[in-house]
C-alpha cells in the first residue's frame, strides 16, 4: 500500500495536535475560582484534531500521488509558488509595520491587500475585499479591545485609543 503526501501531512498535524493537547496539561492553573486558562488552548486544539483527522480520512481515500517533476529554474519556481510566496512576504510587511500601524489598520491593510493579491484587482473585487477586510478585522478588533479588555498593538497611527 503507498500513501500519498496528504496522508503524511494529516499524520504530522495529528502528531502535533497530540503535542500540542499533551502542553496543554502544563498550563498553571491560577486557584482563584474562574475557568481554567487551558479551556481555550484545549478547545483549539480539540477542533484542529477533528479537522486533522477528517483530512486524514479523505487522504486515505484518494489514489497515491503521481510522481511529478518540480518546477525547474528560479522563473518556474516563482511562478509555480507564487501565491504562497505573496502570503509570506505581505505578513512579513505586516509584522515589520505592526508598531507604526497597530493591529488594527496593519491587520485590515493586510487581509486587504492578501485577498487582493490571491483574488484579482477588479473594482468589484476591491470593494469586497475592503468589506471583508473591515469587517472581520475591525469586529475582531473591537471585540478583543472593548469586549475582552485586551490591549493589542495601538501603532503610532492611533495612538492609546
Amino acid at each position: 500500500m503507498q500513501i500519498n503526501r496528504d496522508t503524511v501531512v494529516a499524520i504530522v498535524l495529528l502528531l502535533i495536535c497530540g503535542v500540542l493537547a499533551q502542553q496543554s496539561f502544563d498550563i498553571r492553573e491560577p486557584g482563584y475560582g474562574q475557568m481554567s486558562p487551558a479551556v481555550w488552548p484545549r478547545a483549539v486544539v480539540g477542533v484542529l484534531s477533528v479537522l486533522s483527522l477528517i483530512y486524514l480520512v479523505q487522504s486515505i481515500r484518494q489514489a497515491p500521488d503521481a510522481p511529478s517533476e518540480g518546477p525547474r529554474g528560479i522563473v518556474a519556481f516563482v511562478a509555480h509558488w507564487r501565491n504562497v510566496l505573496w502570503c509570506f512576504a505581505l505578513f512579513l510587511a505586516y509584522l515589520l509595520t505592526m508598531p507604526v500601524l497597530g493591529m488594527l489598520i496593519g491587520g485590515t491593510s493586510f487581509v486587504f491587500l492578501l485577498l487582493n493579491a490571491l483574488g484579482g484587482w477588479s473594482p468589484r473585487q476591491m470593494a469586497l475585499h475592503a468589506v471583508i477586510a473591515l469587517v472581520t478585522i475591525g469586529g475582531m478588533w473591537g471585540l478583543f479591545t472593548f469586549g475582552l479588555k485586551v490591549f493589542l498593538p495601538p501603532g503610532m497611527i492611533l495612538g492609546r485609543f
